[in-house]
C-alpha cells in the first residue's frame, strides 16, 4: 500500500465516524510564545483543551506536519543513526472535544489497524497507565477493562508515568494514555524474546505506533492535578512508522516516504545506500549520511514553505542548524564539496504536493534558499579547516583544548564532530570535557536569559471567550476575568490580565501589540506595556495589579501609537500591491514587522530592486494615498469566499473557517491587523532601505505618517547646513560637483608626489638591508600610506633575493605594520608573513593577517611600532 493511500484511508475512516477533516497547521508557530514549532498534532487545538475556544466540530481528524528538534522533544542527534527517528514527521490524529472518550477511541483505533489496514493482531501490544503515587493517581482501570475485551491480557502492559501519562507542558491539560505497539521482528527473534519484554525498550523493531491520550486533568503551577470540566481525546499515530508496518519493511527509510529521495541522493553523490550496515562501519557511515540528508531536506523545505527562513536567531537558527548538519554529513561522508541538497526539492515536491500544496507553490523559493545556504556553509567549512590548521600549529602536545574547539563551533559555525574527525585523522585528541563545559556554560546563559515561570490563572469571572472590540473602539469599560503573575529573567515580574472584552490589539500578523492604560474607578492608573495572544486569550501585560480586581475599569489604548501602527500596517498592503505591479505577480509577502515608528516588509524576488523600480514602487503607494481610498472590510466571511473575491492569503499563516478581508481600492488581503480609515491618513510613504535577507527574499524598510514628516524635516535641515558650509551657492549641486573634481585632482597630485617619495626612498633602503642567517633583512618606520608601502615592498622584492622586509607607519593616529617575504623563503624555509604580523600586532594593540608572502596588521597604539620592528628580527635569529 503506497503512502498516499495509507494517508487517505486514515482520513476516510474518521470521516465515516463523523469527524471533520482539517488541514495541517503550519509547522512554524507564530502565535504561541511557548513553542517555536508544531511538535504534536494537538498544538493547533490547545485553545479547545484549555477551554478558551469552542470548536466548530467536536470530532476532528487530520495529518499534521511536526518538527521535533528543540526542548524536551529533541531527536536531532538520533536522526540517521537508527531506523525510526526523524526531525520532520507526519502525525495522523483524531480528537474529541468533550464528545466521545476512551471506549470509542480504543475501539476505533483497533478497528482501523486490524480491519481496515489488516495488521496482524498477533504482532500488536497495548499499554495502560499503571498509576502514580506521586500524583495520587490510580491505575487506568477503565482503559484496561476496555482493552481486555479486545486483546488477551498478556498483551496488555502496565506503563509508568514517563511512558503512559501525557502532559502538554509543566502546566495545563494532561492525562493517562494507552499506547499501541507493533512487533515487526522475524519469527525466530520473537521465539527468543517475547515482544512484551521489548515494549518501550528502544528496540528498533518493537515500536510505538499510536498513542491514545485521555485528557482528564489540569496540571496546576504547584504540580497538583484537578479534574477538567470536560474530557477530551487526543491521539497521534506516526505516519512514517505506519507505512513501515504496512509496507512490511524494517525501517521507515525503506518505505516510499523516503526511497525516492534516497535513490536521488545515491545518483547525485555516486554512492550506494546499504540498509544492512551498522553506523560504525565504513559504508554504514555513508548510509547514515544519506538518511540524514533525506530526513533533513524534508524538515527544511517544509519550514521554508511555512515562511521560516534560516537565520541566526530563534526558529531560523534551528532550521539553519538542521540544514548545516545535512551539509556537513554530505561533505564528510558523501564527498560533496558543491551544493547538492537543493536538487532534492523537486523530488520531494512531486511526492508530497498533493497532501501539502505549499511545497509546490513555494518550490522556487525553497530551492534558492537551500542552495545559497549550502554555498555559504561550504565556504564556512573551508575557512574552518584553515582555522583548525592554525589551532593545531599553535598547540603544544597532541590535545586540542575544548575552549579552542568551542570557539570554532560557536563563533565560526564549524561542527564539533567534524573537528574531532579531522583531529583524529592527524593524530590529535580533542578535550571533549573542556568543550562540553564551554557548551554547558552557553546553554545555561541562554536558559537563564529565557527562563519564564507562570503562576496559575486566578479566575474572577467564568468567561471562556473574550471579545475584541479594538477595530471600532479605543476605550471601553471592562471587567477582569482572570489574571496571573509571570516571572522572567529578562523582564522581571509582570502581571497578565484578561478582560471580558478589550480594545487592545494583541501582537499578530507582524503588527506589535497595543500599549495604553487601565483607569480604576478611584482614578488610579495601571499602564499596559504590551498585548499578546496566547491560546486564544488576549493577554495584557502590566507591572502591577489594579487595587480592586473585581470592579469595572476603563481600558484605554494609546491612540497615537495605534494610529502610527495602523498607518504602517496599511502601507504594507499598498506596498505589497505596488511590488506586484512594478516587479511582477511572482512577488509574495514573506514576512513583515509593523511598529509605530516604521515598517519592514519581506518579499520573494530573485534580483536586487533597482533605484528606478524603488521609485516606481514608492510613487505607486503615494498615488494610492492621494486617491483617498476608504477602508472596506468584511469581518466574518468564509475563507473560500474571500479567496474567490480576490483576497491574497499568505503561505505559512493559519486561517480559520471565517476570516477578515481588508480592501483599499484594488488591494485586498486577509488580515486581522488594524488599519487607517482612509489612505490619506498615511500622509506619505518613504522607502528608507532595500536589501537581501536570503536567496530570493528581499527586504524593504519604510516610514509613514509622523516618522515621514520627521524624516523630511531632518533632510531639509541637513540640506540647509550643507548650503551654509558651501557659502550658500545658487546651485548647491554644481558647487558639490566642483569640489569633488577639485578633490580628485588633488588626490592625483598627492599620489604622484608619494610615488616620487617612494622612488627616492627605495634607493636609500636598498643600502640599509643587513644579512641575518642568510636572509636579507630590513625593519624600518616609513612615512607612506598602506598602498605606498605595498608598492615599495614589491618593487624591492623584485630587485633583492631572499628578502624579508618589515615596515611600520602611522596614519591618522593608527598604526600599520606590513611584512614582505620572498616566495623562495616561504617555500624553502617555511617563513610566513601572515603569522609574523599577527604575532607582532600585539605590540600595536591590533591584529591582522594575509598571505605567506605579504601581510599587514593594524592597531591603535602607534607608539608600539618601534618595539614591533625591533622584535621582528627575532624571527630570523
Amino acid at each position: 500500500m503506497r503512502s498516499q493511500e495509507i494517508r487517505k484511508q486514515f482520513l476516510d475512516f474518521f470521516t465515516s465516524k463523523k469527524h471533520g477533516i482539517v488541514a495541517s497547521a503550519p509547522m512554524v508557530i507564530k502565535d504561541d510564545p511557548t513553542l517555536m514549532f508544531t511538535n504534536a498534532g494537538m498544538n493547533q487545538f490547545k485553545e479547545f483543551f484549555l477551554g478558551n475556544g469552542t470548536p466548530k466540530n467536536n470530532r476532528i481528524a487530520d495529518t499534521q506536519k511536526c518538527l521535533r528538534v528543540s526542548g524536551k522533544h529533541n531527536d536531532l542527534e538520533e536522526v540517521g543513526m537508527d531506523t525510526y527517528h526523524h526531525t520532520m514527521f507526519e502525525m495522523l490524529g483524531n480528537w474529541s472535544f468533550g464528545d466521545y472518550f476512551k471506549k470509542e477511541a480504543i475501539q476505533w483505533a483497533w478497528e482501523l489497524l486490524t480491519e481496515v489496514y489488516g495488521i496482524d493482531k498477533d504482532i500488536l501490544y497495548v499499554s495502560v497507565f499503571e498509576g502514580s503515587k506521586d500524583d495520587n493517581l490510580e491505575m487506568d482501570q477503565e482503559a484496561y477493562d476496555l482493552w481486555k475485551e479486545i486483546v488477551p491480557e498478556d498483551r496488555i502492559i502496565m506503563g509508568n508515568k514517563k511512558d503512559n501519562f501525557w502532559e502538554m507542558g509543566d502546566q495545563g491539560p494532561c492525562g493517562p494514555c494507552s499506547e499501541i505497539h507493533v512487533d515487526i521482528r522475524s519469527e525466530e527473534e520473537k521465539a527468543k524474546v517475547p515482544g512484551r519484554d521489548l515494549v518501550n525498550q528502544d528496540d528498533p523493531h518493537v515500536v510505538e505506533i499510536w498513542n491514545l491520550v485521555f485528557m482528564q486533568f489540569n496540571r496546576k503551577a504547584d504540580g497538583s492535578l484537578e479534574k477538567l470540566p470536560a474530557q477530551h481525546v487526543d491521539t497521534g499515530m506516526g505516519f512514517e512508522r505506519l507505512c513501515m508496518v504496512l509496507q512490511e519493511e524494517k525501517s521507515n527509510y525503506d518505505t516510499d516516504v523516503f526511497t525516492p529521495l534516497i535513490r536521488e541522493i545515491e545518483t547525485i553523490t555516486n554512492t550506494n545506500y546499504d540498509k544492512t550496515t551498522l553506523p560504525t562501519e565504513a559504508n554504514g557511515k555513508v548510509s547514515v549520511a544519506i538518511r540524514v540528508v533525506a530526513d533533513h531536506v524534508r524538515a527544511v523545505s517544509f519550514s521554508i514553505a511555512d515562511g521560516q527562513l534560516p537565520s541566526n536567531t530563534g526558529a531560523g537558527y534551528v532550521i539553519r542548524r538542521i540544514l548545516r548538519r545535512a551539509i556537513r554529513y554530505g561533505y564528510t561522508f558523501l564527498n560533496t564539496k558543491e551544493p547538492f541538497i537543493y536538487k532534492l526539492v523537486d523530488i520531494l515536491s512531486s511526492q508530497m504536493s498533493d497532501a501539502f500544496p505549499e511545497l509546490k507553490a513555494q518550490k522556487n523559493l525553497i530551492v534558492n534558499v537551500i542552495k545559497e545556504e549550502e554555498q555559504s556553509f561550504l565556504r564556512t567549512l573551508d575557512q574552518g579547516l584553515v582555522l583548525l590548521e592554525n589551532v593545531i600549529k599553535d598547540t603544544k602536545g597532541t590535545t586540542i583544548s575544548g575552549e579552542k574547539a568551542f570557539e570554532l563551533y560557536d563563533t565560526y559555525g564549524f561542527p564539533i564532530d567534524l573537528t574531532a574527525l579531522i583531529l583524529s585523522e592527524q593524530g590529535y585528541d580533542l578535550d571533549e570535557k573542556g568543550f562540553e563545559k564551554e557548551l554547558q556554560k552557553q546553554k545555561e546563559r541562554s536558559r537563564a536569559a529565557s527562563q519564564v515561570s507562570a503562576g496559575d490563572w486566578q479566575i474572577l469571572l467564568e468567561n471562556n471567550e473574550e471579545e475584541f472590540i479594538g477595530y471600532d473602539q479605543l476605550s471601553s469599560t471592562v471587567r477582569i476575568t482572570r489574571y496571573r503573575k509571570v516571572d522572567s529573567k529578562k523582564d522581571g515580574s509582570l502581571y497578565q490580565l484578561v478582560f471580558d472584552k478589550t480594545p487592545f490589539y494583541p501582537e499578530g500578523g507582524g503588527q506589535v501589540g497595543d500599549k495604553g492604560y487601565i483607569e480604576e474607578p478611584n482614578g488610579d492608573v495601571v499602564y499596559v506595556i504590551d498585548t499578546k495572544k496566547e491560546n486564544n486569550l488576549i493577554i495584557h501585560f502590566t507591572k502591577n495589579l489594579p487595587k480592586n480586581l473585581e470592579k469595572e475599569c476603563k481600558a484605554v489604548v494609546d491612540k497615537n501609537q495605534r494610529a502610527r501602527s495602523a498607518s504602517n500596517h496599511t502601507a504594507t498592503h499598498l506596498l505589497h500591491q505596488g511590488l506586484r505591479s512594478v516587479l511582477g505577480t511572482h512577488v509574495e509577502q514573506k514576512g513583515s514587522m509593523v511598529h509605530s515608528g516604521n515598517l519592514r516588509f519581506d518579499f520573494s524576488h530573485f534580483s536586487k530592486v533597482t533605484d528606478d523600480e524603488l521609485l516606481q514602487v514608492e510613487e505607486f503607494v503615494n498615488a494610492r494615498i492621494r486617491e483617498n481610498l476608504p477602508l472596506e472590510e468584511k469581518r466574518s466571511i468564509s475563507y473560500d469566499q474571500a479567496i474567490e473575491e480576490g483576497a491574497i492569503a499568505l503561505f505559512g499563516e493559519k486561517y480559520g473557517d471565517t476570516v477578515r478581508a481588508i480592501r483599499f481600492g484594488e488591494s485586498m488581503e486577509l488580515c486581522g491587523g488594524t488599519h487607517v480609515e482612509n489612505t490619506r491618513d498615511i500622509w506619505h510613504f518613504k522607502i528608507t532601505s532595500e536589501g537581501a535577507v536570503a536567496a530570493g527574499v528581499r527586504r524593504i524598510e519604510a516610514i509613514t505618517s509622523d516618522a515621514a514628516k520627521e524624516y523630511f524635516t531632518t533632510q531639509s535641515e541637513a540640506f540647509s547646513e550643507v548650503k551654509s558650509v558651501l557659502k550658500n551657492p545658487k546651485d548647491p549641486i554644481k558647487a558639490i560637483v566642483s569640489l569633488q573634481e577639485e578633490n580628485t585632482s588633488l588626490k592625483k597630485q598627492i599620489e604622484a608626489l608619494l610615488k616620487d617619495k617612494a622612488k627616492n626612498l627605495k634607493g636609500e633602503l636598498k643600502n640599509a638591508f643587513e644579512e641575518v642567517n642568510g636572509v636579507k633583512f630590513l625593519a624600518k618606520k616609513v612615512d607612506l600610506d598602506a598602498s605606498g608601502i605595498k608598492n615599495l615592498s614589491f618593487e624591492l622584492g623584485g630587485e633583492i633575493e631572499n628578502m624579508v622586509a618589515f615596515f611600520g607607519t602611522e596614519q591618522n593616529g593608527k598604526a600599520l605594520l606590513s611584512c614582505y617575504v620572498s616566495k623562495t623563503l616561504v617555500e624553502e624555509k617555511g617563513l610566513n608573513a601572515g603569522q609574523m604580523v599577527r604575532e607582532l600586532g600585539k605590540y600595536i594593540q591590533g591584529g591582522g593577517g594575509g598571505q605567506p608572502f605579504y601581510a599587514t596588521a593594524g592597531g591603535k597604539k602607534p607608539e608600539g611600532i618601534e618595539e614591533a620592528l625591533e622584535k621582528a628580527k627575532q624571527y630570523l635569529n
